[in-house]
């Protein structure tokens, strides 16, 4: 399968420009960077019979600054994501050891965790499921 690098600029009316790299007459034009790579997919199919089977790669020129914030906000969702994984351990873990441990019912486990009584018992099916199918897959 053929691989095109598509670049994305921003004029001085603030439309983006597509230029396939390495085809320097598949370029194009649009409002938005996907209608950009719409158009600059189709002006490529103009030059080469793959294009229709052709992987894109994007590569959209930012100003410095604009590349630095992007970054920052990528960094940020990741530290989110990895967050949020942690929380959802550490909740399953409480629910468990409150309901199963303590004898707690699902209701107080809920009151005490700060979310509802179904909550506790989706997390506490959720760690069951997983354990299941990996005895499966071990087996």
């Amino acid at each position: 399968m053929a691989k095109y690098t598509i670049t994305y600029d921003r004029d001085e009316s603030d439309a983006w420009i597509a230029q396939v790299r390495g085809v320097p007459e598949a370029h194009s034009y649009g409002r938005t960077i996907e209608q950009a790579r719409e158009r600059v997919s189709a002006a490529l199919s103009l030059w080469r019979a793959n294009a229709e089977t052709a992987e894109f790669v994007d590569e959209v020129h930012l100003p410095a600054q604009a590349r630095s914030l992007v970054r920052s906000s990528i960094q940020a969702r990741k530290r989110a994501d990895t967050e949020r994984l942690r929380a959802q351990k550490s909740a399953k873990a409480a629910a468990r050891a409150l309901t199963e441990r303590w004898n707690f019912s699902l209701r107080d486990a809920g009151e005490i965790l700060g979310v509802s009584r179904q909550r506790v018992q989706q997390i506490k099916e959720s760690g069951a499921r997983r354990s299941k199918r990996t005895a499966k897959a071990a087996s």
